[in-house]
């Protein structure tokens, strides 16, 4: 059959249970099992750039926003390549396919013994890891983002025009699909990040965290294809998003064309495309236009939103909790709060608000843009009081020292001009400020010149040596537990499946989970458990003195100095930010959304949902602009700085809302409809007809001309 045969073909008849195709099941597990892989994989991304790959929480940021905008700039080739060429239906296989691979990828980046040939638990080729979960995140963002536009509208297709009533319940389903995919995923992979696995060390498991999500794509793709047979596939008939760029493109040409003072100006620059395009088209993209004009705002409240994944998710790890537990119960409020929220607006909210005034749909989404600055002046707040307890870390031109008494009695000592007191097996509590080097004099009167990298903590021990204390210098970054080995002899230390390696007398630090920590101390013929209580954010050095014995009361000897103090605020207290940006989401986002269809000419909805799927990502790139460009030192006034822009924006919103017109789309082509067919068919030639011209003139243009008449007169159907 040729193209039009198969066009005119009516639609297969697809079986059905309660009145429904039976191919929408499918389409609705598939959904569900995507948005599951989705969000999981996204949950404990940040976390993986930041622990995993040793990134800093900046550059994490910056990857973390980069992928997110380019899992929305992708939608819109997903759509031109569905509806152009190969159909829906292939183009969701194909980018299933790629989008399984891409998390298979992900999976797999995550293992660290495949390139830890060493056996301490740490990967030995870095660049292999980033290098996989650079190429698995690409083929993600390809993957999602062209599925995105064309799984709902492919459902959708399933139906016959008798039901109505079955399609508009299906997108309701579709909608609930996704929503409950996000819930369980972001509840769930936390939970599987904080498991332990690993060949030779036990680590967090992020090969788990990203496998269940990749598995749940695999069931995807099976499902979909599985359901196959019973789908009603309509061939590509063109896409609207490629014929609107034309239309717009071929009016600024020809408007730039005919620019001279000598050619009547037109209403609207739009009128420009009449040569081409017929008059109801011009008329629903200028309909179009009016809306997207509108858009220009909005990336901010995204820039904003998608914060949630990754800065708030960093500020979650200062806080006291259960991290694995708090961490998905906090991003699965916003979910949550959607569900619910939703229609408590739609019943109770708005009702009562529109009692006081007029609540039209623009002034809502500007109240949705406000509560998000409210969301990021309350994560401020919050911060300040979460710096209040964190240690006060060097700066670039300074350095900190805390020193360890390893002798069994109170030593006095003097740092330039500060005079320490040290207890026997003891340590200072706060860490010493200093600049790139300071005089330590001991006891016995020796001096010793001790320089310093600026930037860095360092600890000095002291260890008596035929009656002379001698210094043991050593820099570190902060993380959880390490031991310092003053027995006199090698001494096995492990914990939780973790062993510390020593260089010299002190091991490096290893990250123990919060709770009771078991440590196991051996020598080659006994053994001695040591228990410690570990507080979230908390870090510890346990020394194993001279005069340590093993016995029954081993553990009594052995001292532990906390390096860094627990967080003390409680993860709880961001609850107030999400509950305000949830907020916002909905009063923002569904508004948003119900104005855009209100708004949008019946062929142009796709165009504005593309449109929307683009604020999302330039908000995104906002996100990188800006912490880029803002070098703030303290994370609450970055918080600010993202209020006060929204603040801004909000602002220049409700002033284009003023003079917003709202227009009823199908009345506009209503009134086309009715034109005769003879007057929609008229065109215009491409060369504008001059002031003051002759009707002779007229006549040599249409001869010179003539060949390419027939271009010009073409019609675009709608």
């Amino acid at each position: 059959l040729s193209a039009v045969e198969k066009i005119k073909k009516p639609k297969k008849r697809s079986a059905t249970i309660f009145g429904y195709p039976l191919s929408i099941f499918f389409i609705v597990v598939n959904e569900f099992c995507e948005r599951f892989s989705y969000y999981g994989m996204r949950a404990v991304l940040v976390l993986y750039f930041k622990y995993f790959l040793k990134w800093d929480e900046d550059f994490a940021t910056t990857i973390y926003h980069t992928f997110v905008a380019l899992c929305y700039l992708t939608p819109i080739l997903g759509a031109i390549v569905a509806d152009s060429w190969l159909g829906k239906f292939k183009t969701i296989v194909y980018l299933s396919i790629v989008y399984t691979v891409g998390q298979v990828v992900m999976a797999i980046s995550a293992i660290q013994d495949i390139t830890d040939t060493n056996k301490d638990g740490t990967p030995d080729n870095m660049t292999l890891h980033v290098a996989l979960s650079m190429l698995g995140l690409f083929l993600i963002a390809l993957g999602t983002g062209g599925i995105k536009p064309c799984v709902a509208a492919f459902g959708g297709d399933q139906f016959e025009d008798h039901q109505e009533k079955q399609r508009s319940t299906f997108f309701s389903i579709f909608y609930l699909s996704i929503n409950a995919g996000s819930l369980i995923s972001t509840l769930i992979t936390p939970i599987l990040r904080a498991q332990t696995c690993g060949i030779h060390i036990q680590q967090e498991c992020y090969p788990l965290a990203f496998g269940v999500p990749a598995a749940l794509m695999v069931v995807a793709l099976i499902v979909f294809i599985v359901g196959s047979p019973m789908y009603i596939r309509n061939p590509p008939q063109g896409n609207i998003i490629v014929k609107v760029c034309k239309c717009i493109g071929f009016a600024v040409k020809n408007r730039f064309r005919h620019r001279s003072s000598q050619y009547p100006k037109r209403d609207h620059w739009m009128d420009w495309a009449e040569e081409k395009y017929d008059k109801l088209l011009i008329a629903q993209v200028k309909m179009a236009l009016k809306v997207l004009f509108l858009y220009i705002p909005l990336p901010m409240f995204w820039a904003l939103f998608d914060q949630q994944g990754s800065r708030w998710t960093f500020q979650a790890t200062t806080m006291n909790g259960n991290f694995a537990t708090s961490l998905s119960s906090h991003q699965t409020v916003n979910p949550i709060l959607i569900l619910i929220l939703v229609p408590v607006m739609d019943t109770l909210i708005y009702p009562l608000i529109s009692k006081c005034f007029n609540f039209t749909p623009l002034r809502r989404i500007t109240v949705g843009m406000f509560l998000a600055a409210l969301a990021f002046v309350a994560a401020a707040l919050l911060q300040i009081q979460i710096d209040k307890t964190l240690p006060d870390f060097p700066s670039s031109t300074e350095s900190q020292v805390k020193f360890i008494n390893m002798v069994n009695r109170d030593l006095q000592i003097q740092a330039d001009n500060k005079t320490i007191s040290l207890k026997g097996f003891g340590a200072n509590e706060d860490y010493l400020t200093f600049h790139n080097q300071f005089t330590l004099v001991l006891e016995s009167g020796q001096q010793n010149t001790i320089n310093l990298a600026n930037g860095t903590r360092n600890t000095i021990t002291l260890v008596l040596n035929s009656s002379v204390y001698n210094w043991i210098f050593s820099v570190f970054e902060l993380s959880f537990c390490r031991v310092l080995n003053g027995f006199g002899s090698d001494l096995n230390v492990t914990v939780r499946d973790k062993v510390f390696n020593f260089t010299s007398n002190m091991s490096e630090y290893l990250s123990v989970s919060h709770g009771k920590a078991e440590f196991m101390i051996k020598d080659n013929r006994e053994s001695c458990v040591y228990t410690q209580e570990l507080g979230f954010g908390s870090s510890y050095t346990l020394i194993i003195p001279s005069t340590f014995t093993f016995g029954e009361m081993c553990s009594e000897n052995i001292k532990a100095v906390m390096d860094m103090k627990p967080n003390s605020v409680h993860m709880a207290w961001q609850i107030i930010q999400y509950f305000l940006m949830t907020t916002g989401e909905v009063v923002f986002s569904v508004t948003g959304l119900e104005f855009s269809y209100s708004q949008a000419p019946s062929n142009m909805k796709s165009v504005l949902q593309a449109g929307w799927l683009l604020t999302v990502a330039v908000g995104n790139i906002i996100v990188l602009i800006v912490a880029e460009a803002a070098t703030l030192n303290d994370q609450w006034a970055e918080y600010i700085l993202f209020a006060s822009l929204l603040v801004l924006v909000c602002i220049i919103f409700a002033i284009m809302a003023y003079f917003y017109t709202y227009t009823d789309p199908t009345k506009i082509e209503a009134q086309f409809d009715e034109m005769e067919p003879e007057e929609k068919e008229k065109r215009k030639n491409f060369d504008m007809p001059r002031k003051g011209s002759a009707e002779s003139h007229k006549e040599d243009r249409r001869s010179s001309d003539s060949s390419s008449d027939d271009e010009c007169t073409k019609q675009t159907k709608i």
